[in-house]
């Protein structure tokens, strides 16, 4: 039951977080969704850092990785979004901002993991 709030708690703030992310940088006049695409850029960056740390001499314990990782990370990123922002792209016909979209959030998302891991690594 505890690991249940922890995951809870943690996603619950990472919820609210990228709202508000996603209320001062998402312009639909914009094209691409860079409140989105920063949430899951950090989030990203932010779960390599944690699971490097958990993984480098067990800095973290399986309670904290489950607060920070599962719940924070997991709250504060979106596939579902993500999915849902490059639908409203194509049906709009902005396939240039789609795929820039698409490609750098994979790109970069990928990186920003194993950058995050690397640091700790350091």
């Amino acid at each position: 039951m505890k690991q249940l709030l922890l995951v809870f708690l943690g996603g619950g703030f990472g919820s609210v977080l990228r709202y508000v992310i996603g209320k001062f940088l998402n312009n639909p006049e914009n094209g691409i969704p860079y409140g989105t695409f920063a949430a899951n850029i950090l989030g990203s960056l932010l779960i390599g850092i944690i699971l490097g740390l958990a993984a480098k001499n067990d800095t973290l314990n399986s309670n904290q990785t489950l607060l920070l990782a599962t719940g924070f990370c997991g709250g504060f990123t979106t596939f579902s979004t993500f999915a849902y922002e490059n639908h409203l792209l194509l049906k709009s016909g902005d396939f240039s901002s789609f795929a820039i979209y698409t490609i750098a959030s994979f790109i970069i998302g990928f990186l920003a993991v194993f950058f995050g891991m690397y640091v700790v690594k350091s």
